[in-house]
């Protein structure tokens, strides 16, 4: 009879779902200011829209040397492909928050700053990859323009990352 018990209450929990989580005053913002962007992808809109949300870990840093805080913002699928694009907010040159940088085709893709650098990384799967383990990783790193207000792409790398182990029976 306990096991029919633990197989009842593990059943409820996987057909409840997941618990909501509220969404922060920054993930609200920013997912109201892709909205609205004329130049945001139908695909991440929509995105936005059905389930798709900015992620929680909105990073705040000056990137563009104005000693102003600009805003890192990936955006999460809400499922298996992770976060799926990522944009840099800035006031740069203009007198309102705007996007100054989109990268909208990714997956499972992660970021980092170091020293003033944005650093994305981006999953790349061949046929026959587990999702653990994709074949290359892209790695992206982002400088500056200031003549142009925007980012350029400063060097792109492709990455083969170590095999996993195959388990010892």
């Amino acid at each position: 009879m306990r096991g029919v018990g633990a197989t009842a209450l593990i059943a409820l929990a996987v057909l409840a779902g997941p618990a909501s989580a509220e969404l922060t005053r920054s993930q609200t913002f920013f997912a109201g200011k892709l909205r609205e962007d004329a130049k945001t992808s139908p695909r991440i809109k929509e995105l936005l829209r059905e389930g798709g949300y900015v992620d929680r870990s909105v990073a705040f840093r000056d990137l563009n040397g104005d000693k102003k805080s600009d805003a890192i913002v990936r955006v999460q699928s809400g499922g298996a492909s992770g976060a799926v694009a990522v944009y840099v907010f800035s006031t740069a040159g203009a007198k309102a928050l705007r996007v100054v940088f989109r990268s909208e085709s990714l997956v499972r893709a992660s970021t980092e700053v170091s020293e003033g650098v944005l650093t994305y990384r981006n999953a790349r799967y061949a046929a026959g990859d587990e999702l653990c383990c994709p074949a290359q990783i892209v790695e992206t790193k982002l400088k500056w323009v200031k003549q142009e207000l925007r980012f350029r792409v400063d060097e792109r790398r492709t990455l083969t990352p170590a095999p996993t182990p195959t388990p010892t029976p």
